[in-house]
């Protein structure tokens, strides 16, 4: 058995605000402690239950939150984050599942800690068919097109929903309670762990019973990126098979979710040259 893991951060048992969230910033290190923690615990158990090798995509920021040195031998860690299909970079390596740690709910979701979709500086929304999708959608979609069934999501209360929708037969790990977008009620770590060990131990008796499958919409899929500046869009509309939708949106037709995915990594790219030729001609 081969399992995937994908392992951001937001989402995590302990962290609220944006000073954990990366190297700049005075509390991260605590973020890297507890990142590494949960991914020792989630690879432990599913080597215990027969997976002789876990792959753990580090996804969140920068990608090179988890301790290398304390991953167990039988884990192959994907670090950095300029990489094909991002936060679940190798899913088309051939897996039986794949379990998604510490994600968060879609930006603009009320009262959700640190809510956002991929680049929260990048896009206001980022809409999957008109719903507004969520990084865990998004990875979801393309783990389905390579036949990757998500059998456990690990999260805040606000992600349940939007899980329960898409994947109903996934367990759904709850380690927090949202207040606002800077503030949770959280589990403490120990008692966090042992029901994510708990919820491997179902996952996998779900997908050994045959209980799980991946998710493989019909037809075609119609992505729209909506960017927090008209300048993005007007960026974005440069390419020939985007549609321009509105002053902020730009649209993507597909039926290859993995498609969609890598334009919504080239346009953060493309935000990021933006704001930094602004930047060059005002310093």
């Amino acid at each position: 058995m081969r399992v995937f893991v994908s392992v951001d951060a937001e989402g995590l048992p302990g962290i609220f605000h944006v000073v954990q969230t990366g190297p700049r910033y005075f509390m991260f290190p605590e973020l890297r402690s507890i990142v590494t923690r949960v991914v020792k615990v989630a690879a432990e158990e599913l080597h215990s239950l027969g997976s002789e090798e876990v792959w753990v995509a580090d996804s969140h920021w920068f990608m090179g939150n988890v301790v290398y040195e304390e991953m167990p031998r039988y884990v192959k860690l994907v670090r950095g984050s300029l990489r094909p299909l991002s936060m679940v970079c190798c899913i088309d390596r051939g897996f039986d599942a794949a379990m998604f740690l510490g994600y968060h709910s879609a930006a603009g979701t009320p009262r959700s800690v640190l809510d956002h979709t991929y680049s929260g500086a990048t896009f206001y929304e980022v809409r999957v068919n008109g719903e507004r999708a969520s990084e865990y959608l998004l990875n979801t979609l393309v783990a389905g097109e390579f036949g990757v069934p998500v059998i456990l999501v690990m999260g805040d209360d606000k992600l349940r929903e939007d899980v329960e929708k898409h994947t109903p037969w996934a367990v759904y790990v709850e380690v927090k309670e949202s207040l606002s977008r800077y503030a949770a009620i959280m589990d403490p770590i120990d008692v966090a762990l042992e029901k994510l060990r708990k919820g491997i131990r179902e996952a996998i008796e779900r997908l050994r019973k045959g209980e799980v499958k991946p998710l493989k919409p019909e037809g075609e899929l119609v992505f729209d990126f909506v960017f927090r500046r008209t300048g993005y869009a007007d960026a974005a509309s440069l390419l020939p098979f985007v549609e321009r939708v509105d002053a902020y949106t730009v649209r993507f037709r597909t039926k290859k979710p993995s498609e969609a995915y890598r334009l919504m990594q080239a346009l953060s790219y493309i935000v990021a040259g933006f704001e930094a030729s602004l930047a060059a001609l005002t310093r």
